[in-house]
């Protein structure tokens, strides 16, 4: 990931990812614009599950402070 890619929120990657995935599947470019478009989507989908994991980090965080008390504890079954 670049320093410009970890600039962008989870919204501005995704909406990205969805246009360059719109030109992979319209055809008509050439094997060299593919294969760059590919590697800006294969960024792209980095950016956003590093977005989605922080996401579910803090997630769990809370359900576990929430659950547990505060003391990190709690077995980690949530009844689910």
């Amino acid at each position: 990931m670049t320093e410009a890619d970890t600039a962008l929120g989870y919204e501005q990657a995704r909406d990205e990812l969805i246009e360059v995935v719109r030109k992979l599947e319209a055809g008509g470019t050439s094997l060299e614009d593919s294969l760059a478009l590919w590697e800006r989507g294969e960024e792209l989908a980095k950016v956003c599950r590093h977005w989605l994991e922080g996401a579910r980090a803090r997630l769990d965080s809370a359900l576990a402070e929430r659950d547990g008390g505060g003391e990190g504890g709690g077995s980690g079954d949530r009844g689910e």
